[in-house]
């Protein structure tokens, strides 16, 4: 074999990173090594090595699918994997013997349940009668393969949707930040192509819910047997395109797709600059509206900012509803949490939700990704989740949010809790309020950005680094003796992180 296990496994972690949140990758794929590469009775079988046999379990739970999937695109059909699992001194006692196990990975297939997308690679293409590839294969039951095209109105294809079962409605947490887009995500769902809602788009950034609400769109109708549904990304269909382009199918790609009733389609922004790509969407886009079809579609952004689309074709994407979906809010983000870890099983302390939920605020994968890794962090070191583990495990998090503070927004903040004007905290008056106001803003600056001591005090009217040290200490010193103290730090602790968003 030309290639080392390095190399294969090197080409797997590639595609796994491009189908897991990337908490989740560094967590469970990145610790991972590839030992072996043989090829024997016409199988070729990598081994990769985990470091305790509870990576087996989680991998083989959540993960099995997008691994199984991914050796087989790598590899080829043939390709297996198998797993040699580092034993601990607990797997010892309890009767296994030597310094690893052997275990071929599972190769049963369903979808995994920790709510991550898998790869949606195609099954083995099936040869036509013109001797090329099906391109639509993979979209298509068994006893449709022979003849994928059929004849508008005489029989239609069973269609393959292409859904990820786990994006419902049920599983989608609604708040002030997508209300609008689920709403209307639920209209549709009654009465696809019913509603002006078509064509329907939702735009928002990486990992704010847009390929779950509109999957659960297409999982809702295909429960009601509603009609046929296709849920298939924007490069999909680009590559299907061409192929049938390759293989003189162009009518029947167009016939294909003008047959389906719900279409859903992800990420249309890369449609820009793909000229041929664009007028073939254009024409199924029109055929589809004309017969009163639901077309479903998102974005990453609104539909006048994308770029490399033909002008007629954005007009189109606006005929119907754009709706957008926002950063969640800190009421989402804690309800988010708590989903997941009721999915997961595990109770949290309060306070640990809400560390996670104030310190990630980026998008909904990053926040599901830091559960997941404290879960991960505790189970391995057999640890008891609580605030000052989930401080020390997620502290990079921490580093980002301190990045996105300045000084003078802190004082600004706490100048306002104290109803004081903020150059006053930068002046030379020692009034009681105006110094506890100051001692607070200096404390904050230090726990909550990265500036030096003396950058700090050059920010409070020059003083020196000392003045700073004796804040903080005086600081620390009547939390841990006044409670309502304490608790009015809490509030503004508050205050500085929701602003920091």
């Amino acid at each position: 074999m030309d290639q080392s296990p390095e190399e294969v496994w090197k080409e797997c972690l590639d595609v796994i990173r491009d189908n897991v949140p990337r908490q989740s990758f560094k967590t469970w794929f990145e610790p991972l090594r590839a030992v072996e590469l043989e090829a024997n009775d016409d199988v070729r079988k990598l081994t990769i090595q985990l470091p305790s046999r509870f990576y087996f379990e989680w991998l083989e739970e959540h993960y099995h699918a997008l691994l199984r999937r991914t050796v087989s695109k790598v590899l080829g059909p043939e390709g297996r994997l198998f797993y040699d699992i580092v034993i601990e001194r607990d797997d010892i006692q309890r009767g296994y013997e030597g310094a690893s196990m052997h275990l071929p990975a599972r190769q049963s297939d369903h979808r995994p349940t920790d709510g991550d997308d898998p790869p949606s690679f195609p099954r083995p293409q099936h040869p036509t009668r013109s001797g090329g590839s099906d391109a639509m294969g993979s979209y298509l039951q068994e006893s449709d393969v022979t003849n994928p095209f059929v004849i508008p109105g005489i029989r239609k294809p069973r269609v393959e949707s292409q859904l990820n079962s786990s994006y419902t409605f049920e599983r989608f947490i609604e708040g002030d930040c997508n209300r609008l887009a689920r709403s209307a995500s639920w209209a549709i769902a009654q009465q696809p192509g019913a509603t002006s809602f078509n064509p329907f788009l939702i735009y928002g950034g990486v990992g704010l819910g847009k390929t779950h609400l509109i999957q659960a769109i297409g999982n809702y109708v295909q429960s009601r047997r509603s009609g046929t549904v296709l849920y298939v990304s924007s490069e999909r269909f680009t590559s299907d395109f061409v192929h049938s382009i390759q293989h003189n199918r162009v009518n029947e790609f167009s016939i294909f797709y003008r047959n389906i009733d719900l279409l859903v389609i992800d990420d249309v922004q890369f449609f820009g600059g793909k000229e041929k790509t664009q007028e073939e969407f254009f024409h199924i886009f029109n055929a589809l509206h004309q017969t009163g079809k639901q077309i479903v579609l998102s974005a990453d952004r609104p539909p006048k900012e994308i770029e490399g689309i033909e002008e007629r074709l954005l007009s189109r994407f606006q005929w119907g509803l754009s709706a957008d979906l926002q950063t969640p809010e800190l009421e989402t983000r804690i309800a988010i949490l708590n989903r997941k870890a009721e999915d997961d099983g595990i109770e949290l302390p309060h306070d640990v939700i809400e560390f996670i939920a104030h310190h990630v605020k980026s998008n909904i994968r990053e926040l599901e990704g830091s559960l997941i890794r404290l879960l991960a962090h505790a189970t391995l070191h057999k640890r008891e989740i609580d605030l000052p583990m989930a401080k020390e495990v997620l502290r990079d998090l921490i580093r980002e949010t301190r990045i996105n503070l300045t000084i003078e927004e802190i004082q600004r903040l706490a100048c306002q809790y104290f109803k004081i004007p903020e150059d006053l905290v930068r002046a030379k008056t020692r009034k009681r309020e105006v110094v506890q106001a100051r001692q607070v803003a200096m404390y904050f600056s230090k726990q909550l950005t990265q500036h030096s001591l003396k950058t700090i005090g050059l920010h409070f009217g020059g003083r020196d680094h000392s003045t700073v040290i004796h804040s903080c200490q005086s600081v620390e010193n009547q939390m841990e003796t006044d409670p309502k103290f304490r608790e009015m730090l809490d509030d503004i602790r508050h205050a500085i992180e929701l602003r920091s968003r």
